[in-house]
């Protein structure tokens, strides 16, 4: 069910399975799973787009993929945010924010790599489109991403 979009959610950036950078040259920002298992069960696997920062800074634009990683077979559940941004350096254990905003597709398999790698980068194209709607665009300005994060310990 899409009705809470957008959703808000935050946590410390963990490494994930070393595939964004390395496999697929599309660097992801990987929640712990704690945070995944947060997020409403009613939200569809698939790939979503929407705004993100690390440590209160600037806000960008990215998309993120949730669910299983049919491609990969995985285990468990993730949330693996790209963001459309050059970070110079690791960004483990620092604290990302995420707006998810809209839905762009199911989570599926893929017959290659390749295959993979055009979907991610057409979700891409799409988001960056998407994200300059100015109904969407104010949500880059919402409060969450200056606030302070509350830990649940």
């Amino acid at each position: 069910m899409l009705s809470q979009l957008p959703l808000f959610a935050g946590g410390e950036i963990v490494r994930g399975f070393g595939r964004g950078s390395k496999e697929l040259g599309i660097p992801t920002a990987n929640f712990p799973l704690e945070v995944v298992k947060s997020l409403p069960e009613s939200l569809p696997t698939g790939a979503y787009y929407g705004w993100a920062n690390v440590d209160n800074g600037p806000v960008h634009k990215m998309v993120l993929s949730i669910g299983w990683n049919p491609f990969y077979n995985n285990k468990e559940k993730s949330v693996e945010t790209h963001m459309l941004h050059d970070f110079n350096c690791d960004l483990y254990g620092q604290t990302l924010k995420i707006c998810i905003v809209g839905y762009l597709r199911p989570e599926r398999s893929f017959d290659s790599l390749e295959s993979l790698i055009a979907a991610i980068r057409g979700d891409i194209e799409q988001a960056k489109a998407f994200l300059d709607e100015a109904d969407k665009a104010k949500l880059k300005e919402a409060p969450f991403f200056t606030e302070k994060l509350c830990s649940s310990k």
